[in-house]
């Protein structure tokens, strides 16, 4: 089951982290915007080859420290087709490498709509008398506020097709208690109703490890929060965003995981890929310093989370 093959990874390598790729063309180093610029001009083209050229030294630097990548589809989307296509080659690449991909795409619509989105973001589409591809990410997030019908069409691709997804609950923006933390029957809130809807909708998926195919978003700024869902939720794999520049600590984070470091990863994105910006060298030292803040990341969280 994808979250095994996930959890796998996070033991192997004990390191329960993702790095997120998304990236800004301001974010890649100044060396690979004048090759792709060089190549394609000062345009969309360009812009989403820098991205991409960005993304392959990061996957290099990185695998064999992080399990996972969680490329967000809006830093690419934004760069149109060209930025579309880049992501779906920074999926292949991470697959070639041995990660785990997560697709940070938080669909959440219904019907034949939900169906679309799953097909192209995790199963496949029927071309004439062949199933193709789309972007085959081993798991993609969720806005299940729309109720069951906005997730059962990912769910019953993931079930056909081993594959995985992250529903919010509790998310790390500030403003996410507006709806989020009101009261919603007797001493209970929205998020804790969506939690348990959450371990309803994945029920009879439990894989190896006993979480289900249904994962949850749980920020790391909310650490009380955080405690409580992880309680709530024992047979669900957390999402933690929120950790490093939203200012989400270590400390907060181990509310997340069960005995042994299992049942949670944890997100840093611009901690990682923008890590060259605080060297002073240019970039040149771009891969040097995202490897070396995922391995801080990594152990800064190991201070409070032990592997089995």
């Amino acid at each position: 089951m994808s979250f095994d093959v996930l959890q796998e990874k996070i033991i192997a390598l004990k390191n329960p982290t993702v790095a997120g790729l998304d990236p800004k063309p301001e974010y890649v180093p100044e060396h690979i915007r004048r090759q792709s610029y060089g190549r394609y001009g000062e345009t969309l083209e360009g812009a989403a080859d820098a991205v991409l050229q960005f993304n392959k030294g990061l996957i290099d630097a990185l695998c064999g420290i992080v399990p996972a990548v969680k490329p967000q589809s809006a830093y690419y989307e934004r760069l149109g087709w060209h930025g579309m296509s880049a992501l779906e080659q920074t999926i292949r690449y991470a697959h070639e490498e041995g990660m785990y991909v997560i697709a940070d795409i938080k669909r959440g619509d219904i019907g034949s709509t939900a169906e679309a989105y799953a097909d192209g973001w995790l199963g496949a589409s029927r071309v004439g008398e062949k199933l193709c591809q789309g972007f085959d990410a081993d798991c993609v997030t969720l806005n299940g506020y729309m109720g069951a019908d906005s997730v059962n069409p990912f769910l019953k691709v993931a079930c056909e097709r081993d594959k995985s997804v992250f529903i919010l609950a509790k998310t790390s923006n500030p403003g996410s208690g507006e709806l989020q933390n009101v009261t919603a029957g007797e001493g209970d809130t929205v998020y804790g109703l969506m939690a348990d809807l959450i371990e309803k909708w994945g029920a009879g998926t439990e894989g190896k490890y006993g979480y289900t195919r249904a994962g949850a978003v749980a920020g790391a700024t909310y650490p009380e929060e955080l405690q409580k869902l992880r309680a709530r939720m024992p047979h669900t794999f957390l999402l933690v965003p929120g950790y490093g520049a939203q200012g989400g600590t270590a400390e907060d984070v181990q509310y997340a995981f069960q005995a042994g470091g299992k049942g949670a990863i944890v997100n840093s994105s611009r901690g990682i890929i923008c890590a060259w910006q605080k060297t002073g060298r240019n970039g040149e030292d771009y891969q040097e310093a995202a490897r070396n803040a995922a391995i801080a990341m990594r152990d800064d969280i190991c201070r409070f989370v032990s592997f089995a």
